[in-house]
């Protein structure tokens, strides 16, 4: 093997009656890496995670973690730990009972037991709550109750499945940090399931985006948010423009597209395109450029504003142009109030900015 993967899936099939669920995923994650499955319900990226843990059996292809064939191997025997959407807690527990629990199964001695649930309860910050009930936590101490269980077994990879899901936005944030952190002091390998693209970028080395039981793009945060592929990735991981047109010219990794919005340019980046070829040029709102009207910018086209979107710290400008594109820009700080829903403008961005995509 040239790299040490924790978790690869070598053409994994699985099918439902007569849904295929996944459909021939190939898919390998690194060793101490924190990978994200995301994609919308029903693409198949929990099927996914509950054959890596062994809930689920493939009925075609191969599956090895670290480095060892554990195709048909129990839950119980693979080095996996799985931290579920519903916490699935013990309600007549305490929280350290909760802990202890796997480490009972096993028949570990008390005083190890003791020494690993403390260590646990130091690590996730809840000293102090080891007596306390699932039902006088709050969802974020249960969660982290779930997360210490798994730990407190030192599996190789630790498998997420939502768990961030019924926690309220403000807390889910800090949860998300913690969770990046807990991660890197620790180590080991997790694999997060999530339908939430902020989730998955903020929180993720690379992201793996399921469509209809397959991996469509795997890649690190920034590149596959700067580079998608398809039309798919481009907007399921954050908002894009997206202006259709047919590929006129390729020359020296540059490529001429005729829009309804007239001539654009774009830089190739490794996406085949050739003459004649229907292509979609997206563009991420944050990398448009609002000038005044009759301002020079590079993939020029001219518009008015229609609305203006508060956001706090930043702002988002909905602006039609004049062949009746609508277009998205955000944080144009700079502009000050010559934003005013119906002010003439000058839209604009760089050819490194705009992303040729395929469907």
């Amino acid at each position: 093997m040239s790299e040490p993967y924790d978790v690869e899936l070598r053409q994994v099939t699985k099918a439902y009656g007569s849904v295929k669920a996944v459909r021939g995923v190939n898919l390998a994650v690194r060793r101490g890496e924190f990978l994200s499955i995301l994609g919308p319900t029903g693409c198949g990226k929990t099927s996914t995670l509950r054959l890596i843990a062994g809930l689920e059996e493939p009925d075609e292809g191969e599956i090895f973690l670290g480095g060892q064939d554990a195709t048909n191997l129990d839950p119980t025997q693979r080095p996996t730990n799985t931290v579920f959407q519903q916490y699935a807690l013990f309600p007549h527990l305490t929280a350290a009972e909760n802990v202890a629990y796997g480490l009972q199964v096993r028949r570990v001695p008390k005083s190890e037991i003791q020494r690993s649930v403390a260590e646990m309860f130091g690590l996730v910050r809840l000293k102090g709550k080891e007596n306390s009930r699932p039902s006088q936590l709050s969802g974020g101490e249960q969660q982290r109750v779930a997360l210490a269980r798994a730990l407190v077994n030192h599996p190789r990879i630790l498998l997420l499945d939502e768990p961030l899901s019924s926690i309220d936005q403000a807390l889910r944030s800090d949860m998300q940090e913690q969770l990046r952190g807990l991660q890197r002091e620790l180590g080991i390998t997790f694999v997060l399931v999530t339908h939430d693209q902020q989730e998955a970028l903020t929180m993720s080395d690379r992201v793996a985006i399921m469509r209809e039981g397959r991996v469509e793009q795997v890649g690190d945060v920034r590149g596959i948010y700067d580079r998608p592929a398809t039309v798919f990735v481009a907007r399921f991981l954050g908002e894009v423009n997206l202006l259709p047109g047919q590929v006129a010219a390729v020359e020296r990794g540059v490529v001429s597209v005729d829009t309804p919005s007239g001539r654009l340019v774009a830089l190739q980046n490794g996406t085949t395109c050739r003459v004649g070829q229907d292509i979609t040029i997206g563009i991420r709102p944050e990398r448009i450029v609002l000038g005044p009207q009759g301002a020079k910018l590079p993939n020029h086209l001219d518009g008015v504003v229609v609305r203006e979107i508060f956001r706090g710290p930043t702002r988002a400008i909905i602006a039609r142009t004049d062949d009746g594109q609508t277009l998205k820009a955000v944080d144009l700080s700079h502009l000050g109030e010559a934003a005013a829903p119906g002010t003439r403008i000058a839209l604009g961005w760089l050819p490194e900015h705009a992303i040729p995509l395929v469907e």
